[in-house]
């Protein structure tokens, strides 16, 4: 990290954020919320989308784009599917509100779909899932962005980064939990390289010739990023955009770009979530145990980790050394 850097507490993280996003219009109830998912991010060592977020955060805040008092509504639309309207805020309050009765839902019906329309979403995605499996589900969700990503093939940006994130419950611990961009890299590690005058590997993305580029300013301007692992990864940011947008009502990335007003915040859209009942798919008489198995198993191989293990350890780490962020970052965001 280039330049100054101050070193705050976890805590520090939550009063700077809420301070933030209250000057900039959101009520309380809303930027609590907004403030609980940042801070998981910086807990877990997740700086791109921590403090990192704020300025955008509030950029949406003051232009009127975000609603900042939203009051999310919930509906059952079918028997195993809610439908939340995120009366135009930002994602996490959508999901403060409709978490608990999501969960009961799928408890009973032992699997259901969230469809989250009207939001803007600019955190991680494993907040959301990593939350339901802690109430023993199984869970996916996926959501797209503005056109960052080349599909395989082309060399103009049309996909989102489109992540899909997934999170399994264990009898004991943590849930075991990924979430990863459908591009090879995450667009806000992207910025945090051109902002610390980083190169990025190769294979992350291309220029606005089409060349591959080590540039993190030449994919970010007029360039493009790339799918990860070339036509699957490109398959998969496809899926994303049709179960994000169509399926809900929602934007595609595409239209998502031609209403966007480039405040510095994210673009509106939908969120997909799918969640399963372990207790309800499988029969009595199997204990589920065999998912342990596979975890030990892959855990007996030296140099294998779980998915999500990083984070706790990255959280550990956190804990004892605090929160360390550009010092021009801190000017951005104090009030």
């Amino acid at each position: 990290m280039s330049g100054e850097t101050v070193t705050l507490k976890l805590d520090d993280v939550k009063t700077i954020a809420k301070a933030a996003l209250m000057a900039a219009g959101a009520d309380n109830a809303n930027a609590e919320a907004i403030t609980h998912t940042v801070w998981m991010a910086e807990r877990d060592g997740c700086a791109s989308h921590g403090l990192f977020r704020i300025p955008g955060y509030c950029g949406s805040l003051r232009s009127g784009k975000v609603n900042g008092t939203a009051r999310p509504r919930l509906e059952r639309s079918a028997p195993s599917v809610l439908w939340v309207d995120g009366d135009g805020g930002y994602s996490p309050i959508a999901h403060k509100s409709m978490l608990d009765d999501f969960a009961e839902l799928v408890h009973a019906q032992g699997v259901a779909l969230a469809a989250v329309t009207n939001t803007f979403h600019f955190a991680a995605l494993w907040p959301e899932v990593e939350m339901l499996s802690k109430r023993g589900l199984a869970a996916i969700a996926c959501t797209s962005y503005k056109p960052t990503v080349a599909p395989h093939g082309g060399s103009r940006p049309l996909f989102g980064t489109n992540p899909l994130a997934f999170s399994w419950p264990r009898p004991e611990g943590d849930p075991v939990t990924f979430d990863q961009a459908s591009a090879t890299m995450a667009r806000g590690d992207i910025q945090i390289h051109a902002r610390d005058g980083k190169p990025v590997p190769l294979g992350v993305g291309i220029d606005k010739a089409g060349s591959e580029t080590r540039d993190p300013n030449a994919i970010l301007d007029g360039g493009a990023q790339l799918a990860f692992g070339g036509y699957k990864g490109s398959s998969i940011a496809m899926m994303v955009e049709l179960l994000a947008g169509p399926l809900l009502g929602e934007n595609l990335s595409l239209e998502a770009a031609e209403t966007d007003i480039e405040d510095g915040g994210p673009a509106r859209g939908g969120e997909f979530i799918l969640a399963f009942d372990p207790a309800k798919t499988r029969q009595p008489s199997k204990s589920g145990g065999n998912a342990e198995r596979l975890f030990q198993a892959m855990l007996a191989q030296e140099g294998v980790r779980l998915p999500g293990e990083g984070r706790l350890r990255r959280r550990a780490e956190v804990a004892r050394n605090g929160v360390v962020i550009p010092r021009s970052l801190m000017a951005q965001i104090e009030v």
